[in-house]
């Protein structure tokens, strides 16, 4: 579906990120995305960080120019919405953990929120550089997840990256499933620390995306296309793939670096 939509709240989550609400009656599941369209300038490919009911959301993060032309944004401004498209975490696990890094939280709050409502347990490891920029800490614990928090500068939970609190998680709690979304380096060591273990790990990855059809081969990861058979992927599947945690494709669609 393909809608012209009315922003009708704004809140800023962090100095960094922002979520925008809009009607949109279309079904969604947690883990899958839109095409956000603004007039006059692009059209970029945004998780839904709010699934449930008519109104959804979107939480964005500013990168680069578009990203950030989307956060000043204000309440009554119409934007070109298409979706949602993608697959979905399963929330039939009964304990699970998820790993958030950064923006990540995004996309693992809705499958935190519908898997709680079915009954599971859900342990959350909530990271970010510094405090003030964890994003959902408390929408988390409202929901009732456990959550343990780190951050790079130690201003709040553990010191360090997100990880730091995933292995000893693992070692102490059992898990029937793993979900992470955040950086792809910390992803691949998140997927290689679930399969020590013998846990089932799911990662949401994201990428560049123009038609979300799956018809440009921009997102091309190894043999996928994200949009189409992702963003959501077993982390065996992934971790047979060289470029996951080691490359991803700029907006021309050269190779680079993480």
């Amino acid at each position: 579906m393909r809608t012209i939509v009315t922003v009708q709240e704004r809140v800023a989550e962090t100095p960094s990120t922002v979520t925008l609400r809009f009607p949109y009656a279309p079904a969604a599941a947690p883990g899958q995305f839109v095409m956000v369209w603004i007039p006059g300038d692009d059209e970029l490919p945004m998780s839904l960080s709010y699934t449930e009911g008519a109104s959804k959301g979107i939480t964005v993060k500013a990168m680069g120019g578009t990203s950030r032309n989307v956060q000043r944004i204000e309440t009554g401004t119409r934007l070109g919405i298409r979706g949602p498209y993608g697959n979905q975490f399963d929330p039939s696990p009964k304990r699970i953990l998820i790993v958030a890094g950064g923006s990540g939280a995004a996309v693992l709050a809705p499958g935190a929120e519908r898997a709680i409502a079915g009954g599971a347990k859900v342990t959350v490891a909530l990271g970010a550089t510094t405090e003030a920029e964890l994003l959902f800490r408390e929408r988390f614990a409202t929901m009732g997840a456990a959550v343990e928090v780190t951050t790079d500068d130690g201003s709040a939970g553990a010191r360090g990256y997100v990880t730091v609190v995933v292995e000893p998680l693992l070692a102490t709690h059992a898990f029937d499933a793993v979900w992470s979304c955040g950086p792809e380096i910390m992803m691949r060591k998140v997927a290689l620390l679930a399969r020590a273990r013998g846990v089932a790990s799911y990662g949401s990855v994201e990428r560049q995306m123009k038609c979300a059809l799956g018809m440009c081969d921009a997102c091309a990861l190894g043999p996928f296309h994200v949009c189409v058979e992702g963003p959501v992927f077993s982390t065996e599947k992934l971790l047979e793939l060289p470029e996951f945690g080691a490359f991803k494709r700029d907006p021309a669609g050269r190779r680079v670096r993480l």
